[in-house]
Formats: C-alpha cells, sequence, structure tokens
C-alpha cells in the first residue's frame, strides 16, 4: 500500500494520505540552524546542537504521536482545523504535504478555504521561514479566525524535560508589535534568544501555554483557538509558548500570503540590551527585513533550489530504472547530506540529548557526501580529529555545539580510529589535497600537543598494533562497530550502561571485523604513505598488515565463514560451535572486503554462507540463529527479542559490505539481489508494512525471526545511507575515484544492457557510457576517452573541460 508518489521532476515525495504508519519527516536546513519536519507539521528547531540550542519543544514517543510543531489553526464558524490535519485530525476535503530538499510544503482544504504552508530555511540565515497562503475557492466572502503556534523549549533540551522545579519559573518572553521574542535566561548567562514574527499585522496573541492551550485540553483543541478568541498573554515563569491571533477576510476567489519568521540571535556580551530589560533587536530585525515579502521568499528559495541543484550535479545516474535513478541522484545523496549535518543526534527515534556527532559515525558518513561538499569534508575530518587521543584512540562522540569530547561517553571503541583512514584517503582522492596531512591539529582539542595530521593517521593505525589479543587479533574494547556486542561488559545491573561498562579489567576479548577493517584500511594507509614518498613507513605498516591476515587465516576461519570474535574467556563468537549466534554478517563483510584467503576460497565459501543462513526476504540480517536467551558474556546484543536491532535484525548499514564483497569477486546478480532488497524506492508498494519513509534508507529492517519481518525503524540518521551511496555508485556502478583519476569497474547483473553517469572529478567533467554488449557481470573490455582508446581502466586526471568516456564490458 501506497501513501503517496514520487515527483522525480520535482525532487519530492508527495503524501495523500496524512496518516502514514509512521511520521514521514524532512530535514529543513544546512548549516548552524536546522528543523525536522513531519507530514503534519510536527517537530522541532535548534541552532547547532539539538541538545543545548533545542529552540521549540517536541514530545518524543508520545501519545498521539508526533505531538507539538508549528501549528496553524483555523476556525470557520466554530470548525476549527489544520492544513496539516494535525493536531486537531478534522477531516480535511484535501490533504497534500510535499517533502522536497530542504523544504515541505504542507497543504489543506475545508470546506473551500485552501491553505499552503511552506516551510524552509534559507541558506545563510538563521531563521525557519513559515510562508502560509490562504485562497478562497468559493464564491462567496469568507470570514474566519487563524492562530499560529509552537512552544518554546528552555534551551537546554534534557534539562528542559526534568528541572521543572527551575524550568517552571524561569520562563519569559517580549513582544513587540508582531514579534513575539524568547529571552529566557538571556538577562544573566546566555548571549542567545529566539524569535517568532509575522509580517502582517496581529490582532492578538498569546505566550503563555496554559492559557492558551487550557490546562487539561489538548493540542487538538486548544482553549483560545476552540472559543475563537486569544488572551492575549504574557508568561511569567511557566511555559512560553508563541501565538498569532488573525481575524481574516477574503472576498471570493482571493488568495493573501502570512508569512512567519522563527528565528536565533546570538549577541556579544556589550550588545545585549536596547536598555534595561529590553534586549538588543538589531540582528532579528535584519534577519526580519530579508524575508519581509513574497518575492523575498521567492529569491531565497531559488537560492535553496539553486544549492541542490549544484550538490546533486556531480553524480548523475540514467538507467532503465527509474527507483534506482531516483535514489542515486536525489533521495539517498539528500540523506548522506542530512546525515553529515546530523550524525545520528536528532530524528524522530534519536531525541536529540543522548548522542553528538559520532567519530565513526562522522568518519563514515562522509563517503556519501564527499564529492559534494569536499571543503566542508575537510574541515569535518579536522573536527573529528582533534577529538582523538596521543595513543590514536578517541572520543566516541563530540558535541557540534563546542566540537569537544563527550566526556560522559569516553572512548575506548577500538574500531573508531581506524574510519579516520577512510575519510581521510576518501577526501584525497576526491580532491588531489594531500596538503590535509601537513594540517597541524590537535588532540583531545589541546593545541600545545598538536601534530600534523599524518600523524594522526600514524596513531590510528598503531592503535591497533599496539593493542592485540591472545590471537595477535585487534582487542575489541568496549565494542568495534557493533555497540551491542559488549565482551567485557558482563552486566547484572539493568541501571548500567552496556556500551560504556567494562566490569571485567583487562578484557582480552578481541574481534574479527577489527581484524578485516585493519587489513582493508591498514593497506589504504600503506597506500597512502607510497604516494608521499614514505616509503620505510608504507614498508613497516605492511609487515604488520600481513600479519593481521595470517592471524585471521589461522584463528579466524571456521570452515566455512569468518569468526566474529574471541570472547573474555577466549571462546569463539560467531561458530558452528557456538548454539546460538553461529555467524555475523560483520566480518563476513570486512573480511571478504579485504579478500583476505580469496585465493583459498575462503571469501567466496563465507559469501555463500551469508546467503544460506544470513539473506531473507528483506535483507541480510545481522546474526544467524538469532538469541533467545540473555548470554552475559556477550551483552546487549542478547538482550532484544530475536528479529531486531543487532538480535538477528536487518541492520541495513552493514549490508552494503557485503554488497561491496560480492562485487570485487565478480558476482554482479547477487549484489543486486541484495541492493533492491534494502532500498527504500523499491519498498514503496510495502509501505504499510515497512512504516518508514519510502524514500529513505532506515537503520533496522525486522528480521526473518521477528514478530513482523520486514518492518523498518529508526530512518534517516544511519550509515546505511553513505554505505549503500559508496556500494552504487563506486562498486555496481563502478565509477570510483583514485590518486591518478577515475577508476572505471562495474559490476551489474548480466540482463543489464548498460547506462550512463555523468561526473564531475577535479573540475572536469565526464559522460560515462557504459554498454554490455555479451552480457557479462564483470570486467572491461574497451575504454575510449574522446574517441582514443586507454591503456587499462583508469580515465586519468585531465584539464577542466567535457569529456566523453565509452565504455564496453565484457
Amino acid at each position: 500500500m501506497r501513501f503517496g508518489y514520487f515527483d522525480d521532476d520535482r525532487r519530492e515525495y508527495v503524501i495523500t494520505n496524512p496518516e502514514t504508519p509512521w511520521p514521514w519527516i524532512n530535514y529543513l536546513g544546512n548549516e548552524d540552524f536546522f528543523s525536522i519536519i513531519s507530514n503534519t507539521a510536527g517537530g522541532y528547531a535548534f541552532y547547532k546542537d539539538a541538545k543545548f540550542r533545542r529552540i521549540t519543544r517536541y514530545r518524543y514517543n508520545n501519545v498521539p504521536m508526533d505531538n507539538g510543531g508549528r501549528y496553524f489553526y483555523v476556525n470557520e464558524d466554530g470548525t476549527v482545523w489544520s492544513p496539516g490535519w494535525k493536531p486537531v485530525k478534522t477531516p480535511l476535503d484535501t490533504y497534500e504535504c510535499r517533502h522536497g530538499l530542504s523544504y515541505t510544503v504542507v497543504k489543506g482544504a475545508k470546506n473551500g478555504l485552501m491553505a499552503e504552508a511552506l516551510f524552509f530555511v534559507p541558506l545563510n540565515a538563521l531563521c525557519e521561514i513559515q510562508r502560509l497562503k490562504l485562497t478562497n475557492l468559493t464564491g462567496t466572502r469568507k470570514s474566519f479566525k487563524l492562530f499560529s503556534y509552537m512552544e518554546w523549549c528552555l534551551w537546554n533540551a534534557e534539562d528542559d524535560m526534568n528541572n521543572l522545579q527551575r524550568n517552571l519559573s524561569t520562563g519569559e518572553v517580549e513582544i513587540k508589535d508582531s514579534t513575539i521574542y524568547h529571552k529566557t535566561e538571556y538577562k544573566d548567562r546566555r548571549n542567545h534568544y529566539a524569535y517568532y514574527h509575522s509580517t502582517v499585522p496581529v490582532h492578538g496573541y498569546d505566550t503563555d501555554r496554559e492559557s492558551f492551550v487550557g490546562l487539561y485540553n489538548e493540542y487538538s483543541a486548544p482553549q483560545a483557538v476552540v472559543e475563537g478568541k486569544p488572551r492575549n498573554s504574557h508568561a511569567h515563569g511557566w511555559s512560553p509558548v508563541a501565538s498569532h491571533y488573525f481575524e481574516i477576510e477574503l472576498e471570493a476567489g482571493e488568495s493573501r500570503d502570512f508569512i512567519f519568521i522563527l528565528g536565533y540571535v546570538e549577541n556579544e556580551d556589550d550588545a545585549k540590551w536596547e536598555s534595561k530589560g529590553v534586549i538588543n533587536k538589531t540582528k532579528a530585525q535584519d534577519t526580519i527585513s530579508r524575508f519581509n515579502t513574497p518575492g523575498k521568499i521567492d529569491y531565497a528559495m531559488e537560492e535553496l533550489r539553486s544549492y541542490w541543484d549544484s550538490l546533486l550535479s556531480v553524480y548523475l545516474l540514467k538507467s532503465d530504472d527509474e527507483r534506482l535513478d531516483r535514489m542515486v541522484n536525489i533521495w539517498n545523496q539528500y540523506q548522506c547530506m542530512v546525515t553529515f549535518n546530523m550524525s545520528r543526534s536528532a530524528s524522530l527515534f534519536e531525541v536529540g540529548i543522548g548522542r553528538g556527532m559520532g567519530f565513526r559515525d562522522s568518519n563514515q558518513d562522509l563517503i556519501g557526501f564527499v564529492h559534494q561538499i569536499p571543503g566542508r569534508a575537510r574541515q569535518r575530518i579536522i573536527d573529528i580529529a582533534s577529538t582523538q587521543f596521543e595513543d590514536g584512540g578517541a572520543y566516541h562522540q563530540y558535541q557540534p555545539l563546542t566540537k569537544r569530547g563527550n566526556n560522559a561517553i569516553g572512548g575506548n571503541f577500538n574500531d573508531d580510529p581506524l574510519w579516520l583512514i577512510l575519510s581521510t584517503v576518501e577526501y584525497i582522492k576526491e580532491t588531489g589535497d594531500f596538503s590535509i596531512l601537513d594540517e597541524m591539529v590537535p588532540f583531545d582539542n589541546d593545541e600545545s600537543k598538536a601534530k600534523s595530521h599524518f600523524d594522526h593517521l600514524k596513531v590510528s593505525f598503531y592503535h591497533v598494533v599496539n593493542n592485540l589479543g591472545p590471537h595477535q587479533l585487534p582487542l575489541i574494547g568496549r565494542a568495534d562497530w557493533n555497540d551491542c556486542l559488549n565482551l567485557n561488559c558482563f552486566s547484572t545491573n539493568p541501571d548500567e550502561s552496556f556500551q560504556t561498562t567494562e566490569n571485567k579489567t583487562g578484557g582480552t576479548a578481541e574481534s574479527l571485523m577489527i581484524a578485516g577493517l585493519f587489513v582493508v584500511y591498514g593497506r589504504e594507509f600503506i597506500q597512502l604513505c607510497r604516494q608521499i614518498g614514505k616509503e620505510e613507513e608504507a614498508n613497516k605498516a605492511q609487515a604488520h598488515v600481513d600479519n593481521m591476515v595470517e592471524a585471521i587465516k589461522k584463528h579466524g576461519w571456521d570452515g566455512e565463514w569468518f569468526l566474529r570474535a574471541y570472547d573474555y574467556y577466549g571462546k569463539k563468537v560467531g561458530s558452528k560451535e557456538n548454539e546460538e549466534g553461529k555467524i555475523f554478517i560483520e566480518s563476513q563483510g570486512w573480511c571478504s572486503m579485504a579478500q583476505v584467503g580469496v585465493e583459498e576460497g575462503l571469501v567466496e565459501k563465507a559469501l555463500d554462507s551469508v546467503k544460506k543462513y544470513l539473506d531473507c526476504d528483506y535483507g541480510i540480517v545481522l546474526n544467524n540463529p538469532a538469541f533467545t536467551r540473555y548470554v552475559i558474556e556477550y551483552g546487549e546484543i542478547s538482550t532484544y527479542p530475536p528479529g531486531y536491532k543487532e538480535n538477528a535484525g536487518i541492520f541495513c548499514h552493514n549490508n552494503p559490505w557485503i554488497i561491496i564483497a560480492e562485487t570485487m569477486i565478480g558476482r554482479g546478480e547477487r549484489a543486486w539481489e541484495y541492493y533492491k532488497k534494502i532500498c527504500p524506492s523499491f519498498l514503496e508498494d510495502i509501505s504499510e508494512l515497512h512504516r518508514t519513509e519510502p524514500y529513505v534508507y532506515a537503520q533496522m529492517i525486522a528480521g526473518k525471526d521477528a514478530h513482523k519481518p520486514g518492518e523498518a525503524k529508526n530512518s534517516w540518521l544511519t550509515g546505511t545511507a553513505a554505505w549503500n551511496f559508496y556500494a552504487i555508485s563506486r562498486f555496481i556502478l563502478g565509477v570510483r575515484p583514485t590518486y591518478d583519476g577515475l577508476l572505471i569497474d562495474p559490476c551489474i547483473p548480466q540482463d543489464w544492457k548498460g547506462f550512463e553517469v555523468r561526473r564531475k572529478f577535479r573540475n572536469a567533467e565526464y559522460k560515462i557510457m557504459v554498454t554490455n554488449p555479451d552480457g557479462v557481470n564483470k570486467g572491461v573490455k574497451t575504454i575510449l576517452l574522446d574517441g582514443r582508446k586507454l591503456d587499462g581502466n583508469v580515465i586519468p586526471i585531465m584539464k577542466p573541460g567535457e569529456y566523453l568516456v565509452e565504455v564496453i564490458m565484457g
């Protein structure tokens, strides 16, 4: 069942039924100021950090779902409704939500009155624009009342929820003309305030929640709206809100625009006040003057569209499958940009409080957007590396507001350091900018400890070398990529965090996933060293990588697949010797991508075992058989019901690792089969089962052991986005940057006749035409560059210009 449709020409997903199986959201904003908005206009806004600079309040996991947002209420002769259906839920005559690239349009009509609301965050502005267009569709005059509404969050979203003894006494507002200013705590430690402005003069307002909603009312029937009159309330303590009130008359066929601006301001300490107790509104007025007419809004929207035109012009696919094209050209790349901005911090599943920017997450996210905005990718790499420790370890997360490591989480996730090599080499291959290696980067944000970025990569590599266990395999630490495989935790206390508790000191648990990861990015480190003339460094590193390959073959092979780990006691994890959890996906992916034992057939056997034991209708599950009891030496993974999350769920983030590995041994059919199973646009027809948005990837889909296989959770903020774009663009379609140019190496189903990729790379643009006359999976017979035959399958770095590349497979 579908709840809408793709409009590829406008790059929008159009929702036609407001009662989606889960709120289907979009993100507004591209730098600093961000908003989340659902298809019924739920959600919230924040500046940089969803924990420390939350601007509007939102209630997670509530009943009813998705309560709180930017709402408009219409009261026409006692009939109350909202253009987004929620929160009133009065049946609408028509409804439509268009989620586009950094904007959303919600449109509803009732009794001949159309309300169309455009929401977006302009480029280079600290505000959210809301343009409400009201149209009288009838042949007679209409008179009605309009209320806007949103609720202020008292800045720290965590404190906002639990420190009520203070927060219910701190709320402060200031009202001037049609602008409501939220200035809670501004007079002491804060240098920032927020505001909600209407360009149309108001007939009333409310700033106190209880006065507007009513103490025992709900958003669906606020007291002021139902009675059709505002209270003109001033919040003193209690819960501050912002509502504008209008009495409107529209002639037959008449339309009128109402522009609302939700903004954020920071003032210097010596410029906080206009007069005693009156905030300095200069910056707010400057922003308001930028966006106070429909013409200015149109211009800002054109700027936003042009911005996305530019970003999405770097990699364009034309194939015979529109579902594939829309994912590669629009939605997958868009999601990669959102994960760049958000990491794992703020969605409808991540509340924006407990998680900042992840070290491993942000490094991996980078591979999905580096081709679009390499300059910002470079800065992100430096920000991440600055949270690293001198021994190569790292804070697992850092706060986006301060860019400093999160002490509450700490470090000792032993896969973290290696991902810095991934992001750096991908950046250099894309840009040719080796100067990043000379950048002086602090350790633990301490400038006195700054060393070159190359030194950061070196300590990342040697962090593994210096932390090997009894089998000469990497120690897992608190966890490797799988945060729920906690082999040193041994928790019997439900109040402990599995991921940050180590009840067994001197843990000797080892990870085969990190082993495979080390071989892959150890080789990348070696290649980088050779590129910059550090041959001795490369030779030393090569010896360590060779030793790891031998350790994997000797201690990591279980006969049909690669082991997952050794636990604290030195027992095998992910082995046929285990009762449950005999095989895991992660080590099959990374040891296969590392091509460990490929000559002896180990890779092919491992991938065949993935197909035999882990594959199902909706993707590849993480482990099999699922755990049915709590295994204390394994930790959190065994606490989930079978088929969910890490316990035999389809953790979509790691499916691309198998896809990539399959292409490396030339199995295009199987790689394509796996790709389609978790690709959102291929799942649109089962939206009632899948539940999450059909235009973006989810972190997890319920596996074959679950109560409801195929049901997805935790959409948007997942490494699945970057890794799937990486897998399809660089390994299935096979167009990938190298230090020396673009490598062309597709691995596709035999029945594909060909495809076309337009790729901008190092100031040149290539039209790459791939044909497959012999119906092969893999192999390039001939490449013609502007009619000239190339030796090999790397397009060399060319001067700026446009080039035709003809690729004949065979």
